[in-house]
């Protein structure tokens, strides 16, 4: 389906209890409503960013207190930290880099990190910036299966938070990684000072590609101090949850992932995100460089809600 804007607003401006069961309709058509995808996320190179994104304290232009850059992690201690993730239950291992795009002597180590981890059995998933169409081919081969590249927010936003590249440039980094046969993980950041209509643009840009992501994580910007968003005023949770809920209708398919800011959120608004259709989480105690609730937490929560990790064999 090809949806407009229209058509993706009044979804969001449905009563919240027609939302909800739509959206959680839908979610059983396509998924088991009482399973969470669980990912976990490494930074294998931490720091130093030229880009100038208005929400990260790894930029090099932060107008703050910068965060000291680190050099790319070691290859074995990358496939150790991805073992003692899937020991602790998650499927999916995703590594990120603080660059704009990889360089061609960092390669060989980025694939050997591919394919160590794809060698313990888990899904792959690296977010590097900007690939080229060589590069994509490149993680392919070794064995790479889903590729972030957030789009952040709407087009018309999006030069208010990141003016070092354009929104085009996403896009075609996106449609590299497809030309390569890797899948899509792609979604966003609330909570920017976008509009509604901004939010409701992005997922209309993701929804209307050739083929919707297989993976949506969808953020909540945690304000870190230094940088262009630290004063951001935080987005009302049911406006959140609408958010996600709209996700899963517009990609059914999909993994909604409830990604950044799950420490801002109580248990009550995490909960009613797994209504919405949101089933993919991050487990561990950090993301990157921000706070992540840790696994204690999850565990508990998932026993109240009767809800237990993706096996496997089921993930995308």
């Amino acid at each position: 389906m090809n949806w407009t804007r229209a058509e993706a607003r009044r979804l969001y401006d449905l009563p919240f209890a027609d939302l909800m069961f739509q959206a959680q309709t839908v979610h059983r058509r396509h998924f088991d409503p009482n399973r969470v995808q669980m990912s976990k996320l490494l930074s294998i190179k931490t720091g130093g960013c030229p880009e100038d994104c208005g929400y990260c304290s790894q930029s090099a232009r932060m107008p703050g207190e910068k965060l000291k850059a680190s050099k790319l992690m070691e290859v074995e201690r990358v496939i150790e930290e991805a073992r003692k993730a899937k020991a602790g239950g998650a499927t999916r291992y995703c590594m990120g880099a603080a660059w704009r795009s990889p360089k061609e002597r960092d390669m060989d180590m980025v694939v050997a990190m591919v394919e160590g981890v794809k060698g313990l059995g888990m899904e792959t998933c690296m977010t590097l910036g900007m690939l080229s169409v060589d590069q994509a081919f490149r993680l392919k081969d070794a064995g790479l299966d889903y590729y972030n590249h957030n789009l952040d927010t709407s087009e018309r936003y999006y030069s208010e938070i990141i003016t070092s590249r354009t929104f085009a440039d996403r896009l075609e980094t996106l449609d590299n990684v497809r030309m390569a046969g890797m899948k899509v993980c792609a979604g966003g950041i609330l909570g920017m000072g976008e509009t509604v209509d901004d939010r409701v643009d992005m997922l209309c840009t993701l929804a209307n590609m050739a083929e919707a992501p297989e993976s949506v994580p969808i953020n909540m910007l945690i304000p870190i101090p230094g940088t262009k968003l630290e004063n951001a005023d935080p987005i009302d949770p049911i406006a959140f949850v609408r958010t996600i809920a709209v996700a899963r209708i517009m990609m059914p398919t999909s993994h909604v992932r409830l990604s950044a800011g799950r420490t801002e959120m109580t248990d009550e608004t995490q909960a009613l995100c797994f209504l919405a259709g949101a089933n993919s989480i991050f487990v561990g105690d950090t993301l990157l460089t921000a706070d992540n609730p840790g696994d204690d937490h999850d565990g508990a929560l998932f026993r109240r809600l009767g809800v237990e990790p993706e096996e496997m064999d089921a993930a995308e």
